[in-house]
């Protein structure tokens, strides 16, 4: 069982959320327990929040204005949510921190927004919460603040951005200076949200710049600011809003499917650490009045998640969100994350901006896709397989696109884009070390001292139905040779059917990692011929079955202080015997279940046959699959 969380609530409500019992209060209480806990880490004038853990590269007046700007953001909800009836020191405190943060001889002075600076990120969060909250607060300073805020916003009028979703912080915050008859450039603007139009890919999907990068930035930023910017805006202004609103309702049909029956959000990509904000969109859906959510589906959603987070310590003892996943973690984490960076989660209590009486509030919670049967969904753009199992709730996601890599020069891998698979249950391993040996969730030539390839550029070939296939460049380690390594996977029932078609030097021997299991203890493992397994106390368990091809040895790879979701943590593992010819077809089944898995049954009962290059597979229930 999870921790108790370090935080009073409200009473549970398991009429109006008998999945989740939270209502609206339990936000609100949540929220507050937020903002009073960062109080103590203020500076006098309120302008930075100053809050413990390491610092990030862009440094601790930077962190500070990043404390002061994200939970700016989740005041902002709070105050414009009740209408300004909220305790007064909390409006005080931020209209404190605006005067004295922009008074250059205060000592707590934000650094000035500078071409590509951290402050660029920052000041978006600030221009969004002035605006929700402008009756009680910008229109409550005094003229000589306001005119130094303006100043301060001035920096980014005709400056540079990085080109990818920084170029919203621009349009946003410029569109708030224009809101307040300052001066702003429109051609900004235009040039921020014409940038976005190519890196839409369709159905919903925004890549965050040029490449493959698809995560939850797509929510959470590409999809965000730009209705912000509709919603500062009061228009249409020539169709963009409505646009904008039609691609986010795109997204969110298929967007639950990515929430296990436990409200975990599948554990991919950068910038985890802001939890809560994976509900960002579906809020927005409803505020912009152009989501196909069910009102009790979209509260459903936000706050099982709130409530998966809550449940197992975040915030924590102080009532701080710790940079990690559930406690400090760092490896989870990326060089620009500071101490305050966690505070994007602001954007999940996004729905405080809906009054009380809005159905999202009032109507029954209804059952995720995963709590009502089985899921294969197909994401064609991002190249990607979801796969929700209702008995477990586990939701997989089966990565066959995204790679974080820019579309030319040189490629890196990294792993949260790189694995094979991700899923609400497990997290890749992240420590050096850990991504050093890159054993679960890959593929790998390994050479005479073990070294792995890596799965570099990714390149989609097909994404339909249950199945999805990719083929990524593999460089030899110490040489500059790269090989093709395609892989096509296929659902089936709650496992996954991985068929790879491997060039390698001739005499390569490769392997195979699964899922990582992790916890406080370490997992229980159990090898045989041709299958390994790993389970965790709580009964997750993980198990690579080999089908073809793997004629080596199965193992266990652990690691201690590797995995977001525990210290202890193990991955099951093939390997076949060096090839002669450095070509051959392996197929392996890939196991994530809270049931009992016996993967020597499944070798037993499962047949594999290789004719030519096509691999046909049967299960014991008849169904068969030629791959």
């Amino acid at each position: 069982m999870p921790p108790a969380p370090h935080l009073a609530l409200p009473p549970t409500d398991r009429v109006l959320s008998p999945l989740t019992g939270w209502t609206r209060a339990h936000w609100e209480a949540l929220a507050d327990r937020q903002l009073a806990a960062l109080v103590p880490y203020a500076t006098p004038g309120f302008a930075q929040y100053r809050l413990p853990g390491r610092n990030s590269w862009s440094g601790v007046v930077s962190d500070g204005l990043e404390g002061f700007a994200r939970s700016f953001l989740l005041a902002a909800f709070r105050i414009a949510g009740a209408g300004g009836e909220v305790d007064p020191r909390l409006v005080e405190r931020y209209a404190r921190g605006l005067t004295t943060g922009t008074d250059r001889d205060s000592g707590e002075a934000w650094p000035e927004l500078t071409d590509c600076s951290q402050q660029m990120v920052e000041a978006a969060s600030i221009a969004i919460g002035l605006y929700e909250t402008r009756p009680w607060i910008w229109d409550k300073l005094d003229t000589r603040v306001q005119e130094r805020v303006v100043d301060w916003f001035s920096g980014f009028v005709g400056g540079k951005t990085w080109d990818n979703n920084w170029r919203l912080f621009q349009v946003v915050s410029e569109q708030f200076l224009a809101s307040v008859g300052a001066p702003y450039s429109q051609a900004d603007i235009d040039g921020g949200l014409d940038r976005i139009e190519d890196w839409y890919r369709g159905d919903g999907w925004y890549t965050d710049g040029d490449g493959r990068n698809f995560d939850y930035y797509n929510g959470w930023a590409m999809h965000l600011y730009p209705l912000w910017w509709a919603r500062m805006t009061g228009g249409d202004d020539g169709g963009r809003a409505t646009v904008y609103r039609e691609r986010l309702g795109q997204f969110l049909a298929t967007y639950p499917h990515f929430f296990g029956g436990d409200g975990a959000p599948v554990h991919q990509g950068r910038s985890l650490t802001y939890r809560f904000a994976a509900a960002a969109p579906v809020w927005m859906g409803a505020l912009a009045d152009c989501t196909p959510l069910a009102p009790g589906l979209t509260r459903r959603l936000a706050s099982g998640t709130a409530r998966h987070f809550v449940e197992r310590g975040v915030p924590d003892e102080r009532g701080l969100l710790p940079l990690g996943w559930y406690g400090t973690f760092l490896p989870a984490t990326q060089a620009y994350s500071g101490p305050a960076s966690p505070y994007w989660a602001s954007k999940g209590y996004l729905g405080l901006l809906l009054p009380a009486e809005h159905p999202v509030w009032t109507e029954r919670e209804v059952p995720l896709p995963v709590e009502e049967s089985d899921q294969y969904t197909a994401l064609p753009q991002p190249g990607w397989l979801l796969h929700g199992t209702r008995h477990d709730g586990i939701v997989r996601l089966i990565n066959h696109g995204s790679d974080h890599n820019p579309l030319e020069g040189p490629a890196q891998d990294d792993p949260h884009y790189a694995k094979f698979a991700y899923s609400t249950a497990t997290a890749p391993e992240t420590a050096p070390r850990a991504w050093d040996r890159a054993v679960d969730g890959h593929i790998a030539l390994l050479a005479p001292d073990g070294t792995p390839s890596r799965r570099l550029r990714i390149h989609p070939l097909r994404c339909e139905g249950r199945v999805a296939a990719s083929r990524h460049d593999a460089r030899y380690p110490g040489t500059d040779e790269t090989y093709t390594i395609e892989t096509t996977s296929a659902l089936h029932g709650p496992w996954e059917i991985r068929v790879h078609r491997v060039r390698a030097p001739a005499g390569a021997t490769v392997r195979e990692g699964g899922h990582a299991v992790a916890g406080d203890t370490r997992p229980r493992t159990e090898c045989g011929p041709g299958w390994a397994l790993a389970c965790t106390t709580t009964g997750l368990t993980s198990a690579v079955v080999a089908l073809h091809g793997w004629d080596g040895e199965a193992g266990i790879a652990r690691e201690v202080a590797a995995n977001a979701y525990g210290p202890h943590s193990a991955t099951p593992f093939l390997t076949s015997a060096p090839h002669p010819s450095g070509i051959g077809i392996h197929v392996t089944l890939v196991a994530l279940s809270r049931d009992t898995v016996s993967p020597r049954a499944l070798r037993e009962s499962i047949t594999c046959d290789v004719d030519g290059d096509t691999v046909y597979v049967r299960f014991p229930d008849g169904t068969a699959l030629a791959l």
